[in-house]
């Protein structure tokens, strides 16, 4: 894994966009830093987006080799079941 993803912290971006969110909304920036603002905020959304996009497939490799581990620990049919 690269420094740059295991410096990435989910929650404190997340955290930090809902902040700089409700920072405009309340109309505390003036145009320009409006705009720097914008951007950083595309920037966080684009790797929270990233971050999701990751968990995701994560969880899909874990339920599908889960899925095949679990079908392969099955005990073998009974061949003669009314015994």
């Amino acid at each position: 894994m690269s420094p740059r993803k295991q410096q990435f912290n989910f929650e404190q971006a997340l955290a930090a966009l809902e902040q700089l969110v409700d920072k405009m909304e309340r109309g505390e920036y003036g145009l320009d830093e409006a705009l720097k603002q914008f951007e950083q905020g595309v920037t966080l959304i684009r790797a929270c987006q990233g971050a999701l996009a990751e968990a995701e497939q994560k969880v899909q490799l874990l339920v599908q080799h889960g899925l095949s581990q679990a079908l392969t620990d099955l005990p073998p049919p009974d061949p003669n079941p009314d015994d």
